[in-house]
């Protein structure tokens, strides 16, 4: 099976959230730095932030990956599991985290890897996964409505009209 591999031209955007002094600050990535996980996750370690950074990549009105760093590592969530079937950045951050996964069992529509990854930010695991579902969603879509959960719905507006 051929997973297509992430270029800059599939990046619809990348941004960072971190809070500092309890106030969040969002910033653009560079296409090119995240086309692949582990340049995403290094993107986010540069960053500061009280509690970590928080990280999405969308790619392609496809799927997104969310990520938060944290002290001793860094969770991961992919949007649509059938992306792992499809792109390569799908597959490389489900490596990071260690998510094993058989091709018969996903799922379209599913989340993988760690949904729980925003509940100490006020979004459970079970809403998270419910805006993931949302068909109705594009994925820029459903992470404009994490952010606004998360608090910082304004700031990726402004981050993303910016780019």
């Amino acid at each position: 099976m051929s997973t297509e591999e992430v270029s800059a031209d599939n990046i619809d955007f990348a941004i960072a959230a971190y809070r500092e002094e309890g106030q969040w600050t969002v910033v653009a990535l560079p296409a090119k730095a995240v086309v692949t996980a582990e340049g995403f996750v290094s993107s986010l370690r540069q960053l500061p932030g009280e509690g970590g950074v928080f990280g999405v990549v969308c790619i392609s009105d496809d799927f997104f990956i969310l990520a938060h760093t944290v002290r001793d590592g860094v969770r991961l969530m992919i949007s649509d599991a059938i992306a792992l079937l499809d792109w390569s950045i799908a597959r490389e951050a489900a490596e990071l985290i260690g998510l094993e996964w058989e091709e018969a069992d996903v799922e379209e529509f599913e989340a993988a890897g760690d949904v729980s990854l925003c509940a100490d930010f006020g979004l459970d695991e079970a809403e998270l996964v419910m805006i993931c579902q949302d068909e109705e969603l594009y994925p820029d879509e459903q992470v404009r409505q994490i952010a606004k959960r998360l608090g910082f719905s304004k700031e990726l507006a402004t981050a993303l009209r910016s780019r």
